[in-house]
């Protein structure tokens, strides 16, 4: 594996099947340095745990980046507005940012969000019988997840068709690999849509709050100043992009390896129970977030590797679900697998706010879906269209019939 680099880990056919790569890093280069490129890859699902974990790893600050890097982040809007998330801060900002929307995430209001969830997903299904077949990213897995989260945000009603329809998140900006500048200039179009939109919308809460999410850190940015204008409408955008796209994925990745293991499909159709079971095993079988990264913000030592302040780290999430010293069978799909700990929603202090909320869409909306049309049948889930990225893994489109 010594002639791997970043540029040939992106490529449409590792995109469509990472997993034997993955496997060939896990058992010949589990911890894999590119010192070209200042990177550090790791595949081992112990070795990941204990990275992300690490306090001595974390984001890259405008000490540790490049000249070309700081020009990058100034002269793009996109990744200007990135850098004023809590996805890619350190504490004390991250705590700080975290802390003002922990709560409304949290196990109890996510529960009962699920009656909601449910209704959204018979809905969607209620539009779709007459047609008999369609995309079912465009119908279903798309929809469900961006109204979810815009109902938590408190988008109002007439503004989310705008939403469900409007231009699909590109995983591009978070990959390892450099943007094309028309990828770029697609990410700062978009960027700054979504900056404009949201500053909008808050100052219409100043005016006129709602019991909703974004009048709660509307507040905090007015009242209680831990917030700046900034980082208030950045956030925003980030909660309804994370919010939604990996859900959109989780669920398009266990209809393709459903309809890829039919007695798999079968048995969860006969035991709508296994259904919680069966979602933990979609998100280490198939994850929707395929890696993540960190930056050593000190010289340290990680899994018996050396590295220097400002060395760069990609953790292979989806190898780690796959790794064979945690799972039995780990290519086997087995909705009836028993305590499985995916690593597919990270860890440390940036795990996912997000997770359960996802955990909840998928049961329910997949749920229903197999309840419901018990004839539907994807065209070809062997050949699938994936999106263009290696960390957002998930079908562009799912053409089925039912």
């Amino acid at each position: 594996m010594a002639e791997l680099n970043l540029e040939s880990i992106f490529t449409p056919e590792i995109i469509a099947d990472p997993y034997p790569m993955y496997r060939q890093l896990r058992e010949g280069s589990p911890i894999l340095e590119l010192p070209d490129v200042n990177t550090v890859i790791f595949s081992r699902y112990q070795d990941i745990q204990k990275l992300l974990r690490s306090r001595s790893m974390g984001h890259a600050d405008d000490t540790m980046r490049t000249k070309q890097d700081l020009e990058a982040v100034a002269t793009n809007i996109a990744l200007r507005n990135l850098n004023e998330t809590m996805l890619v801060r350190n504490p004390p900002d991250h705590t700080r940012l975290r802390a003002l929307v922990v709560k409304a995430f949290d196990a109890r209001r996510v529960e009962a969000m699920r009656p909601r969830i449910h209704e959204i997903a018979n809905r969607l299904i209620d539009d779709m019988i007459e047609r008999g077949r369609g995309d079912l990213v465009r119908l279903f897995t798309h929809p469900l997840p961006v109204i979810v989260i815009c109902d938590l945000l408190g988008i109002p009603q007439n503004d989310q068709e705008d939403f469900v329809s409007g231009t699909r998140i590109s995983g591009r900006l978070i990959d390892p690999t450099p943007m094309t500048p028309e990828e770029l200039d697609d990410a700062n179009r978009s960027s700054q849509e979504s900056q404009d939109y949201f500053a909008a919308l808050c100052d219409e809460r100043r005016h006129q709050p709602q019991d909703d999410l974004i009048t709660a850190l509307v507040d905090s940015e007015t009242e209680h100043g831990r917030l700046s204008r900034k980082e208030l409408t950045n956030n925003i955008a980030l909660l309804f992009a994370a919010g939604h796209e990996t859900t959109v994925n989780l669920m398009g990745n266990a209809l393709i390896a459903l309809y890829r293991n039919r007695d798999q499909l079968q048995r969860l159709q006969q035991n709508p129970e296994l259904m919680p079971q069966a979602v933990e095993e979609f998100l280490r079988y198939d994850s929707s977030v395929q890696m993540t990264g960190r930056t050593a913000l000190e010289d340290t030592d990680i899994c018996g590797i050396t590295m220097k302040r400002g060395c760069n780290t990609i953790a292979l999430l989806g190898a780690a679900n796959r790794d064979p010293a945690i799972f039995d069978s780990p290519d086997t799909l087995d909705i009836s697998r028993e305590r499985i700990k995916p690593i597919s929603f990270g860890g440390g202090i940036h795990l996912c706010l997000g997770a359960q909320l996802a955990r909840i869409e998928a049961q329910e909306a997949l749920g229903a879906l197999l309840q419901r049309l018990p004839a539907l049948e994807l065209d070809d889930p062997i050949n699938v269209r994936w999106k263009q990225t290696m960390t957002l893994r998930g079908p562009s489109e799912l053409p089925a019939g039912w």
